[in-house]
């Protein structure tokens, strides 16, 4: 197929230079942590990467129907010596598709005339949400509630059925490959030296070959539990990028059929793999936040009134049991691929999986949070000098410190199980933008427990603010299809609003520190009731109330297009090029 590509050759030169296009260099042949593994983990690394490349391929067809083809042709010309699909290939292998959104919000789509759509590549490419309402109510009221659910479900995709639609398991829509990367990880199980790992891999494996939700459940348990081993291997799950399903409660006839016949409607999952190698020294800070977690649940506003991951306790609780509900690591990354490793104006920090509408967490597991060492590095430090000198209060960059922000994200990945645990899939295209934006309020809001009872000093709590403030702005106004960084402007508006930030006399950020803390328990307050109520209007207002694009927002903005051209970026992933290959 032929195709014509969208963006000019100026704009290409212009986007994958090295000031536009950002670079996380990941782990290489020559790294001291790959050298220093035993021989079978060394063996069982080349096929978990072998994995994870599969799992790209599939990930690309969810995420965009002309992905696949599209990557082909763009090989075929750079053979003729096509410059332009050159540089286009760059920006498809950094954002791992045709269609995405950069920095400062703009859409970057590679192919003249295709567009992102709302249903991704996992709807008929012509089907739009109003007909997508119809055809589920019109197969609701002809009984077809098995159906449907699975429809609305997040491990399906949908293809039409005459005037209907019908649901495939993603397992069995692509059981070729799956099967193929199931061969491998049962391969990286009979050679890797750790047997809790290994007996996570074999359960993966089956998970696999059989579209059984059961049996990603005993996968996922398993995983939970895994802190003391050399490899990382993750199959990440996440739901934040179908707005195709999560309209279905936007239409009131259909929302009161789902209602009355019991229908969970459940954004679906698109697919990444982490490949990484547990960086121990790491974990063991890590895991130090471990036994204040249920201290931190039970300081959650409206504890009472629904279940949380993590049970509540008035006091700092050891836990000493390595199958507990809750566990992290941090991993040397050696590859992300698909769903994970797609920069799109950004690229995670880290993860807390499964998600709660995930089986294994109704079986008794439990939460992992996985850290990502390569994405949280800084390369250039007289970068950072240069933001801060045009951003933040000269007085005040004391305060900054990169690892401050490692910090930060430990209590965000954490706060993702504390609060409601079920439920919150009523708030729909708002879901995710209200729950990273309860992760982000509650790791502030708990800092001065964290501080009265010894995991933080004074001056760390000091620094995590300061921080999180300068490094919460952006340089545009987002789309409301970008969760992470719409809950940044809700956030900053509150903080203005609360007195916590102001732009002083030379336009810079200046943060009033005491009062970071009680604007983050005030917004936490509200976020947690929305969640509790469940209800889309309450969430629609929330979310619409607060995110508003302020003129300080818009002064520090211009500041930051000034020293910082970056738009994009990518990932280099050495070592696994050269696993892949072998």
């Amino acid at each position: 197929m032929d195709y014509e590509l969208n963006l000019s050759m100026e704009e290409l030169e212009k986007r994958t230079h090295k000031d536009y296009l950002a670079t996380k260099k990941l782990l290489t042949l020559e790294s001291e942590e790959y050298l220093n593994l035993e021989d079978g983990d060394k063996e069982a690394l080349k096929y978990l990467v072998k994995a994870g490349d599969i799992l790209e391929k599939i990930n690309m067809q969810l995420d965009n129907k002309e992905n696949l083809s599209f990557k082909k042709f763009l090989e075929d010309e750079i053979k003729k010596g096509n410059r332009q699909a050159e540089l286009t290939k760059i920006l498809f292998d950094a954002q791992k598709g045709v269609c995405a959104i950069d920095r400062e919000s703009n859409k970057i789509e590679l192919i003249k005339g295709v567009k992102e759509l709302a249903g991704k590549g996992l709807f008929p490419v012509d089907l739009t949400k109003e007909e997508f309402h119809r055809i589920l109510i019109s197969m609701i009221k002809s009984g077809k509630i098995e159906e449907v659910k699975k429809i609305l479900n997040q491990r399906s995709v949908i293809v039409r059925d005459g005037g209907e639609l019908k649901a495939i398991d993603y397992i069995d829509y692509f059981s070729e490959d799956f099967s193929l990367m199931a061969d491998y990880l049962e391969k990286a199980s009979e050679v890797s030296t750790n047997s809790d790992f290994n007996e996570f891999l074999k359960l993966q494996a089956k998970a696999l070959r059989k579209a059984d939700p059961m049996l990603d459940a005993y996968a996922d348990k398993k995983w939970a539990t895994l802190e003391d081993t050399p490899l990382e291997f993750t199959i990440t799950r996440e739901n934040y990028s179908d707005e195709m399903t999560e309209s279905a409660i936007e239409n009131e006839e259909l929302k009161k059929l789902l209602e009355e016949n019991n229908i969970e409607v459940i954004s679906k999952d698109f697919l990444g793999a982490r490949i990484g190698i547990v960086n121990k020294e790491g974990t063991e800070y890590l895991l130090k936040i471990k036994k204040y977690l249920p201290l931190l649940a039970y300081n959650m506003p409206f504890k009472d009134e629904y279940e949380q991951n993590i049970k509540p306790e008035n006091r700092v609780v050891e836990v000493q049991d390595k199958n507990s509900k809750q566990t992290m690591v941090d991993v040397d990354l050696v590859q992300v691929n698909g769903d994970v490793g797609e920069y799109r104006a950004g690229i995670t920090l880290a993860e807390n999986l499964p998600n709660d509408d995930k089986m294994s967490l109704k079986i008794g597991g439990g939460r992992r949070n996985v850290y990502h060492r390569q994405i949280r590095f800084i390369s250039d430090y007289s970068k950072l000098q240069k933001r801060l000198d045009t951003l933040l209060d000269k007085e005040q960059h004391k305060y900054y410190l990169n690892e401050a922000d490692h910090w930060f994200t430990i209590g965000h990945e954490n706060a993702h199980s504390l609060g409601p645990n079920s439920g919150t899939e009523a708030l729909g295209k708002y879901k995710s933008i209200i729950e990273e934006n309860k992760a982000d309020m509650a790791s502030l809001a708990m800092l001065d427990i964290l501080q009265e009872n010894g995991m933080y000093s004074k001056d760390e709590v000091e620094k995590i603010c300061v921080t999180f403030v300068t490094d919460n702005f952006l340089k545009s106004k987002p789309t409301l299809s970008q969760a992470h960084r719409v809950r940044s402007v809700m956030q900053n508006k509150h903080l203005f609003d609360f007195g916590a930030v102001e732009i002083n006399g030379e336009g810079k950020i200046h943060v009033n520190i005491e009062k970071v803390i009680p604007a983050a328990k005030s917004m936490l307050k509200e976020i947690i009731r929305v969640q509790i109520d469940k209800d889309f209007k309450n969430g629609e207002d929330y979310v619409l109330k607060n995110f508003i694009w302020t003129d300080e927002m818009e002064q520090i903005a211009q500041k930051m297009k000034e020293i910082d051209k970056n738009l994009n970026g990518r990932v280099e992933a050495k070592l696994a090029k050269v696993l892949l290959e072998s």
